[in-house]
């Protein structure tokens, strides 16, 4: 894999932007990438899968990428959902930067990118769709998706993309088992050698 460290805070090289040419919501996009994070020349194969099986976002309301990258899974949301604010994660600095200036550059004032801790902890989302950095290691990936997926909306609903030789199914087996009651975790699909994995929060009783 080209990028070996993209899951620093500060890769090591220069960030040198150069340009990508891809397809996001059905249209040809010009936008900008670089050396030192994840999937740099495109779109991955996980990514790809998610933003093809998936079904649309969250009209309104708060939508989340758990890390963005250079910001494919967050401008499509954007672009499928204007009327909605897209909060895109990352650790790695340089991928907030690229998903910032990737979505000024097609118009997208609702996306804002950021490192994880500078997000309000009150925020609830309605939509999160995630390719999740599966290579940190099972520790820090759980830490992650506990950290996130808890912050579901009532009713909302998190969209997960795991490669199945890399653990889909003990992940969840092992999501089921974390997260409370108000919480479903089910398989939904398969698609070339990728699991989708859903993750409802029950919808709050009218009192």
């Amino acid at each position: 894999m080209e990028s070996a460290h993209y899951f620093s805070t500060s890769p090591a090289g220069p960030f040198t932007r150069k340009p990508l040419t891809v397809e996001l919501a059905g249209e040809t996009r010009r936008l900008q990438t670089s050396t030192g994070i994840f999937s740099p020349d495109g779109i991955d194969k996980g990514t790809a899968v998610l933003l093809a099986e998936v079904p649309a976002p969250h009209p309104q309301g708060n939508l989340l990428d758990i890390g963005c990258g250079w910001g494919p899974i967050a401008l499509t949301m954007a672009l499928l959902a204007p009327g909605s604010k897209v909060y895109a994660v990352d650790v790695n600095e340089r991928c907030v930067a690229l998903t910032n200036e990737n979505a000024a550059s097609l118009g997208l004032a609702n996306v804002v990118a950021s490192t994880p801790r500078e997000v309000d902890a009150n925020l609830r989302f309605d939509t999160i769709w995630s390719n999740p950095p599966i290579r940190i290691g099972k520790e820090e990936l759980h830490a992650l998706l506990t950290l996130w997926l808890p912050r579901l909306a009532d009713g909302g609903t998190a969209w997960l993309v795991v490669q199945k030789n890399l653990g889909s199914d003990s992940l969840q087996r092992w999501l089921a088992a974390e997260l409370d009651s108000s919480f479903s975790v089910t398989r939904e699909s398969t698609s070339k050698s990728f699991r989708i994995l859903k993750v409802t929060k029950a919808s709050r009783s009218p009192q």
